[in-house]
């Protein structure tokens, strides 16, 4: 099993965990400045949401955040920037950029799982110009294309 290191900014800053055996993202969880016990997001504000921890991702690795589906689906609460990138040379705590899309106010409070955070492998590599494409069926078609007969 591979391990990356992580730190917590915050003592009360809450590990990522898986929540399932088979569960690919592991839960981001608010970690609240000392002396606030929430965060109201109001109808239409975006937040930046403190999670207390910061990470040291091998280089070819990035970390995706991701919304978490019951969050969207339940609250209209919605990750901004997804999924957001964390790439291996950031040392910064993280963050997660959350919008009310509601009518109502909704209340961030301190441990609240907010956001899935899935570590991915990517390959470097160099652009080479040329002149043609090689041709496919689908060809130039874009946007909705595929499924169109």
């Amino acid at each position: 099993m591979n391990s990356i290191s992580i730190k917590k900014f915050h003592e009360s800053a809450i590990i990522p965990s898986r929540q399932t055996e088979g569960s690919a993202g592991y839960d981001l969880h608010v970690c609240l400045p000392e002396g606030k016990s929430e965060i109201l997001l109001q109808p239409k504000e975006l937040a930046l949401v403190p999670t207390g921890i910061g990470i040291e991702l091998p280089m070819g690795f990035e970390a995706q955040i991701r919304p978490r589906s019951g969050l969207s689906t339940k609250n209209k609460i919605l990750l901004i920037n997804s999924p957001g990138t964390i790439d291996s040379d950031y040392r910064g705590q993280i963050f997660v950029p959350l919008m009310n899309l509601s009518e109502t106010e909704f209340s961030i409070t301190a441990e609240m799982r907010i956001a899935q955070l899935v570590v991915a492998r990517y390959e470097i590599f160099t652009w080479k110009l040329v002149t043609e494409l090689s041709e496919t069926a689908r060809g130039s078609g874009g946007f909705g294309s595929s499924g169109s007969h």
